[in-house]
């Protein structure tokens, strides 16, 4: 198996598979045969080696594209990292559509593969038959979880009658009152995204009674983000905490109505053209670019062959890599709404005096990742090759199927959340270092190495580190599609397992 990897062949550098150690002989693909370089240093797992000598201020050059400049000059056989190179982004740039689909018919979506779903009134589709309670305003976190509680081991109880019918989840958030601006906005629509959304079959949501965001204010936003019937009361029931001589008995009784109604939905073959997958990747290294990243696009072209939907997220980590997407873009309009996403995201850093690629983080770096540039080119991997349909503010859902790119931060509990709100059923999460957080929909986690999958066998669903041990991508591909349509037919995966579901929502301003 070989010890490296030449991604592209116009790289200057190699990343190492496994650690290359000082003075080893490496014979790195050539313009003619092959060159033997020396390791001058000893190379980790997932860094970056010179296989030519580069000026001080030369391109370092990855994935075919710069990936920063180097401080100083650097030998061939020397380890290239944060030590000896430097971003070479700017703030505010100006960009120019070059579409590298003009001209290029769209192809027909192939093939009739199913999964088994939860087909909803309004025509959407449910992955999980499950009952949230989703509290307006923090104040009410406690009750929410408690009537979850209770209510969860009421329908337990009930055996074979209730079968069909799901988890009964509450997610708690600190939010809904005492926000300003943005902030209080991004929480409504979040929160109305989330109550109209279809692995949900019946939702309680609970209020306080005196909170900004309090039910009568929610309605509207609920009744926008689902159009008609988004307050079907067999599925949606609301519950003001102030009105009620007992919450917690009136919010369980509410549930056993909720958990009849979402009783009479079964699995059934629907489309796989109704899928919406979310793509977020976290605890970066070396080998997601490589590996994970690419295998998830890879899943991204397959589903959209078949008429479905992904949506890439994490906007900042896109900051060096926007051009790819820009120029991927179906149409002009779509690439302005592009240059928006994207420089709206670098005004925000600006705005509070942020540097705009302070990235990769400590665990990035480690993992090999030297500059956001080199971060940005791994990540956008997932987006796979198709042409760019929509582009969503926060908040918004998904409206035509394909690739989709939606605003918001590299936080992972708040993008995953956000993918969830748009619209997606299941989040693939690639991270080469790992992590045991959840979404609001199950979150498939995809390890980019082999160490990681095995060493938490409890929190990793599926290894795409055999890439980096000669493994074929074609047949990963489809093992990773198999595995999303049994998630999406009622596998649960390991953070549901683990009881796990979290929510965030992305805050930008001054909480009062």
């Amino acid at each position: 198996m070989q010890n490296f990897l030449k991604i592209n062949d116009n790289d200057n550098v190699i990343v190492a598979l496994n650690t290359i150690p000082a003075g080893e002989k490496v014979s790195v693909p050539a313009s003619e045969g092959t060159e033997e370089i020396t390791a001058l240093e000893e190379i980790p797992a997932g860094h970056k080696m010179a296989v030519r000598d580069i000026p001080a201020g030369g391109e370092v050059i990855k994935y075919g594209y710069r990936i920063g400049n180097t401080k100083e000059e650097v030998k061939a056989g020397a380890w290239i990292h944060t030590h000896n190179v430097r971003t070479a982004l700017g703030d505010l740039l100006e960009y120019n559509y070059e579409p590298v689909f003009a001209g290029k018919e769209e192809q027909a979506p192939v093939g009739d593969e199913t999964f088994m779903g939860f087909l909803r009134p309004d025509g959407k589709v449910g992955v999980r038959n499950e009952i949230w309670v989703i509290p307006t305003v923090g104040c009410v976190n406690n009750v929410a979880e408690s009537i979850a509680k209770q209510a969860a081991m009421w329908v337990i109880s009930q055996g074979d009658r209730l079968k069909n019918v799901g988890s009964v989840i509450a997610f708690p958030h600190p939010y809904g009152c005492s926000q300003m601006g943005d902030d209080q906005e991004y929480t409504r629509k979040i929160l109305a995204d989330l109550i109209n959304h279809p692995n949900a079959a019946g939702v309680l949501v609970l209020g306080l009674g005196c909170e900004n965001s309090n039910i009568e204010v929610m309605k509207p936003y609920i009744m926008e983000a689902g159009h008609s019937g988004a307050c079907d009361e067999n599925r949606v029931k609301f519950l003001v905490a102030q009105d009620c001589s007992d919450e917690v008995d009136e919010g369980i009784e509410m549930i056993k109505e909720l958990a009849e109604y979402a009783g009479s939905f079964q699995r059934e073959p629907v489309s796989v053209s109704k899928l919406i997958i979310g793509m977020k990747c976290g605890g970066s290294d070396g080998l997601s670019g490589i590996t994970a990243n690419p295998l998830v696009g890879r899943f991204s072209d397959r589903l959209i062959s078949r008429g479905g939907t992904t949506i890439l997220t994490e906007v900042p980590e896109m900051f060096g890599a926007e051009t790819i997407l820009m120029n991927r873009c179906a149409d002009e309009a779509l690439f302005h709404q592009t240059v928006d996403l994207i420089n709206d995201f670098k005004n925000y850093f600006k705005s509070h005096n942020q540097t705009i690629y302070e990235n990769p983080s400590p665990g990035n770096k480690k993992g090999g990742i030297s500059t956001l540039e080199d971060k940005s080119l791994g990540c956008t991997q997932k987006s796979g090759s198709a042409p760019v349909k929509g582009v969503l503010q926060y908040g918004e859902t998904v409206q035509t199927s394909g690739l989709n790119l939606l605003s918001a931060p590299g936080n992972d509990l708040v993008a995953s959340t956000a993918l969830a709100a748009a619209g997606a059923q299941i989040v693939l999460f690639t991270t080469g270092r790992g992590t045991p957080f959840a979404s609001p929909v199950p979150t498939v986690k995809i390890s980019t190495n082999s160490g990681l999958a095995g060493k938490k066998r409890n929190w990793i669903d599926f290894n795409a580190g055999v890439l980096a041990e000669d493994a074929d991508m074609e047949k990963e591909t489809k093992a990773l599609f198999d595995y999303v349509v049994e998630v999406a037919s009622g596998r649960y995966v390991r953070s549901e397992v683990a009881g796990y579901h979290d929510m965030a929502i992305f805050k930008q301003g001054v909480t009062l």
